[in-house]
This record gives C-alpha cells, structure tokens and sequence, in this order.
C-alpha cells in the first residue's frame, strides 16, 4: 500500500477513534439513550474557515453531518439568532451587532474553537522592482495606515521602521472589507487599544461607535481610508497577492497568506520585538486574554502584552450553540428541539477540543490552551444537560496538554535582527550586515538591500490545508469546477458512440 494512502487511512482512524472516544463518554453519562446524530448546518466566520475546513472534513469522514459557509461573523450571529443556523462561528459578539440581543429569545453560549491572529499583508516592491517580503511595522504605523494617516509607502515612519529602507513614492491601496465582519471587530478595536489619539478622532470623523467594536467600515459612505473592498479573507488575500494588488495591504486571517502567497509583516509587540504571528506567538499573546464570564474575550491586555513572544494581534474564535439553562451561564435558554443536532454538536465538539487542535499550527492558527479546551466539554454538559468530562493528557490529543503548540508552530528568526541599516537604497548596495546577522541567526536569505527580500526563512510558514474545502460564493469557480467534471463524462460518451458506429 503506497505511504500516503496508509498515512491517510492511520489518520482516518485515529480521528474515527476520538470521536468513537468521546461517544463513549457521552453515552456513559446519559441516563437515557441517545437519539441518532442529525445534519447540522452552520455558518458564520471566514476568520476560522481554514479551520473549519479541517473540522468539517474529519466529521464528515466519521458519518458526521456537518455543515459550514464562511458567511462572516455577524451574518453568522444573525442567522443563528434568526433559527436559519444551527450553529455560528464568530469573533464577534451578539452585542456588536446592529440589532443587539438578536440571539436572546434562542440563548447561546460562546464555545472557544481555536486560537488565532490578525495578519497584516501586503504586496510591495523595492526601488529596483524587486519584492519586499519582510516588512517591519510598528503597532502605531499600522494604527496610521489604517485610518488613513500614512498614505503613501516612502512615509518617514514606514522607513523607520525597516532601518532606513525608504520605498517607492506610491499610494497606498488599503484593502478593507466590506459588509459587516468580526475580522474588522478585531483588528480595529486592536487600533483603538495601541492609538486611541488616533482611532479616536478617525471613529468620530466617521461617526463610527467606540463602546463596540466596529464591525462594518463602510456603514460611513465616506469613512477614510477608502480603496479597495472585498467580502471574505480569500477574496482579500487573493487580491493583495496578485499582480494588481501590487501597493496594497490589508488585514486577513494568518493561514490565507500561505494559500494565496501574500507574505505578512513583523509586527511591533509591546515589549520592542518584532513578531510574525506563528502559533507560539499567538499562545503567548493569548497569555494576557481576560475572558468575561460567558467566555467573550477582552483582548486590551493582548494587544499591550509585555511578553517579548506576543503577537499583539491575536485572538479566540467561538462556535455559538444553543444550551440548558444553567446558573453560570444567563444567556442560555434550552436546548436544542431536535435531540439528534445535540448528539451531532456533542460529538463533534468533543473532537474540536481535543484531535482537532493537532494540526492548527500547520495552518496558522494556535491549539487552545488546556482550560479552554475544558471549557469546551463544560459547553458540551450544557448541551447535553450531563456532568461535564474532566479533559487532560491522558484522554485529549490536543498538545498544549503536553506542553507544545504542534507541529509548524515555531516562528522563523527575524531577517533585520542586528542590522542598524538597510543600506544605499539609491544605489542598490548589498549590506553584508543583514548577511551576517542571516548567517548567525540560521537564516540563509535575510534582507540584503535596497528592500531585497528574504527566502529561505519563509518556508517556515504554515501549510495550507488540502483537504475539502467550504464552499464559496466564487460563481466563476464553481462554474469552472462543473465544466472540468464533466468534459471526461463528455469525452467517454463521444468516444463510446465513434467506436460503436465504427464497430
């Protein structure tokens, strides 16, 4: 049997096993027995459609019905809210929604899924036209771009921040999204923490709320800056690793800058490091996370986290269910009528929690943490209305029981580590500073010149994920797909007929 085929069936069965593991436990714990697992359909952040795409695959693989559509966050929350969904995926939260309290004649719980970060990309060329892939910006730089007050990549402040490294005097194209998204929630309630002398006279400039995050840019038809939009993290990243997004930038979810080739920028922490957001980044940042009680995030001690590893952009997505009523959870208001969608959320959580926290760092996220992953099977007790699994080493793959991020998670060496300048950009002089600072740190392609980029250091960046992926709304795509799929059918029926009227 050839590698890959064994390798896949190992997997196969290693995930049947979790979830056949967790069943068990379920049904031990029941005093009645369980109805049969239902379709769920849920719907709901792009941010964690990587993810997603991992989760759904691995259940659908074990007989379970899952469902998901990367429709945003807040249309997520609306549609559960609305009964149209049996579950959300969000980083927002109901109160950021236009109608608030949407989700309360349903209840919710907010059941963390997964760690992950904001990513700044960008498509930026040198003087000499060649490609920039090691961008450095500051927290405030970023603060500036985004409300407009840097316009143009030769800004004092974008030098500085890259060792002298002056770029082209070109405009920038900030690339935003449009319609409402919990992505914008948090990266610009991150700008309002890091810059509020600045968000601050940008939000009132664009009549925009400060007591809830903003959710949609253009609800101002004239909100600064304004350049290119697009509604979901593929269409974003697509776009700013093409040719025609060349002097654009962007906010994105970490794993879409592998998929689509968009190199992310070093971010400034709070300590004075520049970071990449690699999942032991992210984890560190997490670090400083408060949770409100009903497991919604405060995430002011992230973005100022004074841990020299933090990446300031990090955050937790949620996976919204109903619940029983509990007395540690106000918001839930029973379960779900059909006995089957509980069985089908219950199992599939149990392995979100655990096995489905294996491979994120691959991907560009972060494993939760082990008392968030206990917080998942608490969710699941308060679906199921039984005592709640007590999570730990012995009986959950996720690595952070075992002291690890998995696999991918370790973030490459910084390539301007040392250097005091760039170099002559007018000239175009190779700095043999960046060379040995390369050569030292193990990195074999740091940054050279007059914005010369980086090589090797960049395959450490997280695989995309192969498996199915969830359906988008690309009409062009799926168009293309159905033409491939039939073109052989077409070809077998022509052939079939030529050789009978041959015979």
């Amino acid at each position: 049997m050839p590698a890959g085929k064994r390798t896949l069936m190992q997997r196969t069965r290693r995930i049947a096993g979790g979830i056949a593991l967790a069943a068990v436990a379920l049904l031990a714990s029941a005093d009645v027995a369980s109805a049969a697992p239902a379709r769920v359909n849920g719907q709901g952040s792009s941010y964690v459609a990587l993810a997603m795409q991992q989760w759904v695959a691995d259940a659908q693989t074990t007989g379970l019905q899952v469902n998901y559509l990367p429709t945003g966050s807040p249309q997520g929350l609306t549609s559960f809210g609305q009964s149209l969904a049996d579950f959300a995926g969000t980083e927002a939260e109901f109160s950021a929604l236009s109608s608030p309290g949407s989700g309360d004649s349903r209840g919710y719980q907010y059941v963390p899924s997964v760690a992950g970060a904001v990513a700044v990309m960008y498509n930026v060329q040198d003087s000499a036209g060649r490609k920039v892939d090691y961008l450095h910006l500051s927290r405030r730089t970023v603060a500036r771009i985004f409300t407009g007050d840097i316009s143009r990549w030769n800004d004092p402040a974008i030098a500085a921040d890259n060792r002298g490294l002056v770029l082209p005097d070109q405009p920038i194209t900030v690339v935003y999204r449009g319609g409402q998204s919990g992505t914008t929630g948090l990266f610009y309630d991150f700008v309002a923490n890091v810059a509020p002398d600045i968000f601050g006279p940008w939000a009132a400039q664009n009549r925009f709320p400060t007591s809830v995050r903003i959710i949609q840019l253009d609800s101002s038809p004239g909100f600064v800056p304004k350049s290119q939009a697009f509604q979901g993290s593929d269409q974003i990243a697509q776009f700013i690793a093409s040719g025609q997004g060349l002097w654009s930038i962007g906010y994105d979810e970490f794993g879409y800058s592998k998929t689509y080739n968009a190199p992310s920028a070093w971010i400034e922490n709070a300590a004075g490091e520049w970071i990449l957001p690699y999942a032991e980044n992210i984890s560190a940042a997490l670090e400083a996370a408060q949770l409100r009680p009903d497991l919604s995030q405060e995430l002011s001690g992230v973005y100022n986290s004074g841990n020299p590893k933090a990446y300031p952009i990090s955050a937790y997505s949620y996976i919204v269910t109903q619940c029983t009523q509990s007395p540690d959870r106000p918001t839930c208001k029973g379960p779900y009528s059909n006995t089957g969608v509980t069985e089908t959320l219950a199992l599939w959580l149990r392995y979100i929690a655990c096995d489905g926290q294996v491979n994120m760092a691959k991907i560009g996220y972060s494993p939760l943490p082990p008392n968030l992953s206990q917080e998942v099977a608490n969710s699941i007790a308060r679906l199921t209305g039984q005592p709640p699994e007590q999570l730990s080493a012995a009986n959950c793959a996720n690595p952070r029981f075992s002291g690890s991020v998995g696999e991918g998670g370790g973030s490459p060496p910084d390539p301007l580590a040392g250097i005091a300048s760039i170099g002559d950009v007018a000239g175009g002089a190779v700095s043999t500073a960046a060379d040995a600072t390369a050569t030292a740190s193990g990195a074999t392609g740091a940054a050279k010149s007059a914005g010369g980029g980086s090589t090797d250091w960049r395959k450490a960046t997280p695989v995309a994920y192969t498996g199915p992926s969830i359906p988008t709304s690309n009409t062009l795509a799926l168009v293309l797909l159905l033409i491939v799929m039939i073109m052989p059918i077409g070809f077998g029926i022509f052939r079939s007929r030529r050789n009978a009227n041959s015979a």
